[in-house]
């Protein structure tokens, strides 16, 4: 348990060496920023195999909850660590060449340690107010990291997404101060416990309403999406993965499901509202998809969509429904961080996002175009990618309670999905190579074995891995959620160690 603040502690120190050694060193930033992320993920790794179904806690200064910190990891913890870790690693990876086209390359990467930092930190504190601190961590990092290229159009864009981001903050910290003067505690556990005591009163209703805004709000679900489309396409390739694959689950999906499930509850009413905020997600983000040129703008109204399949799934409460919701969430992590990282490749290449200036790209960067369309199947849900089980987990779980219509909207989604990738194949990898295209070679080693990397999880979580992933990473998270508010009781096991 010595290790859980190594979380925080690793990229907060890398981010700190690197800005005063990395100036001097590009071969320094490169080789320290990976050997970070990879430590995080073989931690991760570590985290996700010792006792999977029970929770560990490390006492800050030695301080017993509820009046010290306490950091937590529990299954749920342990599942998010591995996908947000997991996608740093290649992301950084991929960064060692796409970052050379901007200046202070050592500036970037510890933007992405803060706000890496402040993900791994927000995913293991017990204390609800440090939630709020590390949050804020990584939204400001990732505000900067928006406008990295300083262009007119990204800095519209960092303006728009910390107007909105900071909208939300704002609503997640009043939601705190309203549950702190109706508690007198932070701690998670211990505010699950007075909560059930005293019950729910006007106030914490209230205050669960400030904490919905500010969540969706940080998710991007419809009707809470306006900023994404114009944060995602601004930032650099490997920003939009992060922002895309982990940073809208994190600080969205992560603390809609510790705050609503764990800590306040769920009724039948608030699940009704998760699930038809689903499907309003699908339908709107992939019918604005479709009708998009740019390839990033494309992707980004996809992640709208994808993120309902995911509250779709976690909003009808069953067994089934929740599996099909965490498994769609680390599938989608993989498939659109490589898509994106598919985008930033051809954009690093020809120089444009354009479908419309695009075509053959294959004959001339054949890595790319095979791992992008591992990637598309994937997303649209075709078998055998791990898009296609993650799908059909949660269409099933719709039919199993009784909602045909909402499994057919999903069915409907996953359709025009496939056909909007089906574009994207047709006009920037198939057909003629562009005359001004044809001196184009395959990206540099180190942006192709991260997209590899990728795709080959999209192909193995999607058969081979399935049976390890149930037992050591979906049911563990699964087991969390559907527990509820059994949460309050997590400082007990701490306590009685003393």
């Amino acid at each position: 348990m010595v290790i859980i603040p190594f979380f925080t502690i690793l990229p907060l120190s890398g981010a700190f060496i690197i800005y005063l050694v990395g100036r001097h060193s590009k071969f320094f930033t490169d080789i320290f920023a990976n050997i970070t992320t990879f430590v995080l993920f073989l931690l991760s790794l570590f985290i996700l195999f010792f006792k999977p179904f029970e929770p560990l806690l490390y006492k800050v200064g030695g301080w017993l909850p509820p009046w010290g910190i306490t950091l937590v990891i529990d299954g749920l913890t342990r599942f998010m660590l591995i996908t947000v870790n997991f996608i740093a690693w290649t992301i950084t990876l991929f960064s060692v060449n796409y970052m050379e086209k901007f200046t202070s390359k050592y500036k970037f990467y510890t933007l992405f340690l803060f706000m890496l930092a402040g993900m791994n930190g927000l995913l293991i504190s017990g204390d609800i107010f440090n939630v709020f601190v590390f949050l804020e961590i990584a939204s400001v990092a990732s505000y900067a990291l928006v406008a990295y290229g300083v262009e007119a159009e990204e800095l519209e864009a960092s303006f728009k997404y910390l107007v909105m981001s900071s909208f939300a903050s704002l609503c997640i910290l009043l939601g705190i101060a309203l549950l702190y003067s109706y508690t007198s505690t932070l701690n998670i556990a211990d505010m699950g416990v007075v909560l059930w005591e005293k019950g729910i009163v006007p106030v914490v209703i209230f205050s669960a309403v400030l904490f919905f805004l500010g969540v969706g709000l940080k998710s991007a679900i419809v009707p809470f999406h306006a900023w994404l489309p114009d944060a995602h396409p601004s930032a650099p390739a490997p920003i939009s993965a992060t922002l895309s694959g982990v940073l809208i689950k994190t600080l969205g999906v992560y603390l809609l499901l510790r705050i609503f499930y764990n800590l306040l509850g769920v009724n039948q009413i608030f699940l009704d509202i998760l699930m038809f905020l689903g499907v309003l997600s699908i339908m709107v983000g992939v019918i604005l998809a479709i009708t998009q040129m740019d390839i990033k703008r494309l992707l980004a109204y996809h992640s709208i969509s994808q993120i309902g399949y995911i509250i779709l799934g976690i909003g009808l409460g069953t067994p089934l429904g929740v599996l099909g919701g965490l498994f769609h969430l680390f599938n989608h992590s993989v498939f659109k961080s490589l898509l994106f990282l598919n985008s930033g490749a051809i954009e690093y290449t020809i120089g444009t996002r354009d479908l419309s200036k695009m075509g053959g790209l294959r004959k001339n960067m054949p890595l790319t175009g095979w791992t992008s369309l591992i990637a598309s199947l994937s997303i649209s849900g075709i078998p055998p990618f791990n898009g296609f089980f993650s799908k059909l987990l949660i269409i099933i779980a719709c039919m199993e309670k009784g909602y045909i219509g909402y499994a057919i909207w999903a069915i409907i989604g996953s359709i025009l999905t496939l056909s909007s990738f089906m574009k994207v194949q047709k006009f920037a990898f198939l057909g003629k190579l562009n005359s001004l295209y044809k001196e184009v070679k395959e990206v540099p080693i180190f942006m192709r074995t991260a997209m590899v990397i990728l795709a080959i999880i999209c192909i193995l979580s999607g058969g081979m891995l399935i049976p390890y992933l149930n037992n050591y990473f979906l049911l563990p998270a699964q087991k969390v959620i559907l527990g509820g508010l059994d949460y309050k009781n997590i400082n007990q096991s701490i306590n009685n160690e003393k």
